[in-house]
């Protein structure tokens, strides 16, 4: 980004964080006002999951969108606790920087990587220096409120930099076959416990192959909800519902929407 442009995004973030604190004011909007951290933060999570299925399926106009939505989400979480006294956007952006900044000793020290693998497991050492002395685990940076398969997956990734993990996906693929067994035999008692440990497998494997699972999960569900609206549309053309037909005559129209998709279309 040029000298110009940086000066362009500073004032425009400075005039989101003025608008932001114009919402709080005493006569500013009876809604924002209410708001707390706690309150605003689902609405920051939505924002994150929007932004999200944009870059995987919007336009650049959405994806414009979508991120300066989580932005202001952003903006305003940090107006809501500077005006309790804790910290201001500054100090967030100040924070993230240093971080960054540390993080990255071959771009802004004297160390040198030769491949972003080194980069990894340079990036994991110097977390594990932030956290000693502080009582965290290895495992507490990972969120409890992010998606699940997603945390299933960093909770292995996290697991395995010391070492505890499958040797490779044929590893794993063995415990999901394990898995799967128990989950057949298992009495209502234990089917909830047992699909658990089967969908972790999963998420490891999928770790083990550089798959991302919670993405490929989103995929198959657009995939799925883009079929099952064409099949709506083709049995409204015959005048009929969906419901009103027999499990053969939904299945040719399910079908007849996989055959009319673009090949490319769920090819990110």
């Amino acid at each position: 980004m040029s000298q110009q442009g940086r000066e362009s995004a500073g004032r425009a973030l400075e005039a989101l964080a003025e608008l932001a604190a114009r919402l709080r004011a005493p006569d500013g909007c009876p809604w924002d006002r209410e708001q707390t951290p706690a309150s605003a933060a689902a609405y920051l999570l939505e924002e994150a999951y929007e932004a999200t299925e944009a870059i995987e399926s919007g336009t650049i106009e959405e994806v414009r969108g979508e991120l300066g939505d989580l932005l202001f989400q952003v903006v305003f979480q940090a107006q809501l606790f500077a005006e309790a006294g804790h910290f201001d956007l500054a100090e967030v952006i100040d924070e993230v920087r240093t971080k960054m900044v540390r993080r990255h000793p071959h771009v802004f020290g004297e160390a040198r990587a030769r491949d972003a693998g080194e980069v990894r497991q340079r990036w994991s050492e110097i977390k594990r220096e932030e956290r000693r002395g502080t009582g965290r685990g290895l495992l507490d940076s990972v969120p409890l409120g992010a998606p699940a398969l997603l945390r299933a997956q960093r909770l292995g990734s996290k697991a395995a930099k010391v070492g505890f993990d499958w040797d490779d996906a044929a590893g794993v693929w063995e415990k999901i076959e394990e898995e799967t067994e128990e989950l057949a035999s298992a009495g209502p008692q234990g089917e909830t416990a047992e699909l658990g440990d089967v969908l972790f497998s999963w998420a490891q494997w999928a770790r083990h192959r550089g798959l991302g699972a919670e993405a490929a999960l989103r995929t198959a569900n657009r995939r799925f909800t883009r079929r099952f609206r064409a099949m709506e549309a083709l049995a409204a053309r015959q005048g009929r519902a969906l419901d009103q037909m027999s499990h053969e005559e939904r299945e040719e129209l399910w079908a007849a929407a996989k055959a009319q998709e673009n090949p490319l279309e769920d090819s990110e």
